[in-house]
């Protein structure tokens, strides 16, 4: 390991893990797919002073894109759409997510597939609501899957999108080894790279998080693949290209204290939690 990826190594020792879905299944006390089930609400908590639950679900047919392993498709289930279907590019996610929805008695009405983002297989004008919670900062071509969303959205229908911007305190996504607060902005793509294969590599499902998180390029060197750095800087270039209108938008700061903080042109990309956007699709 380099002199770098050491000092991380050593700092993250000083820091406590936010509590993080893997570990948890790790240590047997909840797994994934549930741990999303139960914090359902928390992922639409940022739409709810636009839309209720019920104006959002019951009666709609429902897309959940980046829907991991099931759970809060799941919860969302809970509040009577026609129908709703899940989606995540992971393969092995949707039996996970099949099994937990005939669990939970959800198997009539959620399903669930793996399914590319940006080439999604569904006719034109299918869905009434779309949501993208926690998916806008993973999906590799963010312009084309907004111009799938749009494309498979029916006329008057609502694309619910929320995300932390790359530069959240835990922005990097790697909190389920790493404690250390901005940490990408701190060290380098290489040193966390480092830092990371090591805190996880003796872990049940070690070898399956390194895959999930890292891919080599053409010339071999290794790279976090799954987030593609969306700053709030980029979405809102992203957002100049869409014809339909927006209906709802914030920035969450971290917390009220630091509200002052996260409206300044530089620092909000270090200081807003979530970036929450409510689209209708024009008729």
């Amino acid at each position: 390991m380099s002199i770098s990826s050491t000092l991380l190594y050593q700092v993250n020792k000083l820091f406590p893990l936010p509590v993080h879905p893997f570990n948890l299944a790790n240590d047997g006390k909840m797994s994934y797919t549930e741990w999303q089930f139960q914090k359902g609400e928390q992922t639409i908590q940022f739409f709810l002073p636009f839309h209720s639950q019920e104006q959002m679900f019951q009666g709609k047919t429902v897309l959940d894109i980046g829907c991991g392993g099931g759970g809060k498709t799941c919860y969302y289930a809970t509040f009577g759409p026609k129908k709703i279907v899940g989606i995540d590019i992971v393969p092995h996610y949707a039996e996970e997510a099949k099994a937990f929805a005939r669990e939970k008695g959800l198997a009539d009405v959620a399903s669930f597939l793996t399914a590319d983002s940006a080439d999604l297989p569904f006719a034109d004008n299918t869905f009434d609501t779309i949501i993208m919670n926690d998916a806008m900062e993973h999906v590799d071509r963010p312009e084309k899957t907004l111009e799938e969303c749009f494309r498979v959205l029916k006329p008057g229908g609502h694309l619910y999108i929320n995300f932390p911007p790359y530069f959240h305190p835990y922005g990097a996504h790697l909190s389920d080894a790493i404690g250390i607060p901005w940490v990408h902005s701190l060290f380098s793509e290489q040193a966390m790279i480092d830092a990371y294969k090591r805190l996880v590599r003796d872990l049940p499902d070690g070898s399956e998080r390194i895959s999930f998180r890292i891919s080599r390029r053409a010339d071999g060197s290794e790279y976090f693949s799954y987030i593609n750095r969306m700053t709030i800087k980029r979405f809102r270039r992203i957002q100049q290209g869409v014809s339909h209108p927006v209906v709802y938008q914030k920035e969450v700061p971290l917390r009220s204290t630091v509200a002052g903080l996260a409206k300044l042109p530089v620092l909000r990309e270090y200081f807003v939690k979530m970036v929450v956007c409510v689209y209708q699709k024009c008729s």
